[in-house]
């Protein structure tokens, strides 16, 4: 059994670590203006996470990718990553305007200790595969819950099964889209990285009324549609009209998320992909000649780091 497998399965139980409010209660309140950045699957967990934030009336949430962050002054920053090493994110913080800035990692010891004035350590959460997958998802469970999102919903359908997809309908198919209304936009996008990711698969994602703007233009009886939100019923019937299989299941998003995975593990044994340990990935990207002229910061930051627990 691969790492990737254990972590994927883990998900319900570390979601409901205690410790994931703990982190959720020292996240920005009601009003105050934020900004979110991050890399990879970090940057879409920033994009649910702001548009719920801002949809759910909690405040102004930007989501940016770290590389193009603008220098804005926002009462809280918050920078996600992993490994604590990427880069891009290290150089946003420095180069913050906020009036505080946040860090939620997986690594207390690691330099975005030193450039955020807060470091929230979710290391229960950590992940040995390359692919980011219960980190991400426990992340962004931490993030919607300081926004009063039910995440008890979540737990349940993640644990019970209700976005199963059956084998049949993925089997054999050439392209994967991924659909998400309101603030899922950010959660289909992270279901399409999985696929590249874990299966080096033909995956797009798109915001569900978009769809018909062009990209429907290639579906066909060989793409397998995945929906995430409130169900789009006009637009499932287009896309049976032109026969592609639609599986939009009525459940929490985070679960239907951690179907998504289950499917790109299942892709990539299936291709003899390894998706511990993909092509051309690793666990982190540091540019060296970016870290080489950034200059850290002075300031010590205060880093909450629970205990570290076996999920």
């Amino acid at each position: 059994m691969n790492k990737t497998h254990t972590e994927i399965e883990s998900q319900p139980s570390v979601w409901a670590n205690p410790q994931v409010m703990q982190i959720a209660n020292q996240l920005p309140g009601r009003g105050t203006r934020v900004g979110v950045v991050g890399c990879g699957t970090s940057l879409f967990v920033a994009q649910s996470y702001a548009a719920f934030r801002e949809e759910s009336g909690h405040g102004l949430t930007d989501a940016f990718a770290a590389s193009v962050a603008p220098v804005r002054d926002w009462d809280c920053l918050i920078a996600l990553s992993r490994s604590g090493c990427t880069t891009e994110v290290l150089e946003a913080l420095r180069l913050s305007n906020a009036g505080k800035t946040i860090a939620l990692t997986a690594s207390a010891q690691s330099p975005i200790a030193s450039v955020a004035d807060l470091v929230l350590v979710a290391s229960f959460a950590d992940e040995q595969s390359v692919v980011q997958t219960r980190f991400a998802t426990t992340a962004l469970t931490a993030l919607l819950a300081s926004v009063d999102y039910p995440i008890d919903r979540s737990l349940a359908d993640a644990s019970n099964g209700t976005a199963r997809l059956r084998h049949s309908d993925a089997d054999n198919r050439k392209h994967f889209v991924f659909l998400g209304t309101a603030w899922t936009y950010g959660i289909a996008n992270e279901a399409a990285l999985k696929l590249r990711e874990m299966a080096h698969c033909w995956a797009e994602s798109y915001p569900a009324k978009e769809y018909r703007h062009g990209p429907i233009s290639v579906a066909s009886a060989d793409t397998l549609i995945w929906g995430f939100g409130e169900r789009d019923e006009s637009l499932i019937n287009d896309l049976a009209l032109i026969g592609a299989t639609v599986h939009w299941p009525e459940c929490d998003p985070l679960a239907s998320l951690t179907e998504v995975q289950r499917l790109g593990l299942r892709l990539a044994v299936r291709g003899e992909h390894d998706p511990d340990n993909p092509r051309y990935l690793s666990r982190s990207v540091i540019l060296k000649d970016v870290d080489e002229r950034s200059n850290s910061r002075s300031q010590k930051s205060d880093v909450w780091a629970p205990a570290r627990t076996n999920p």
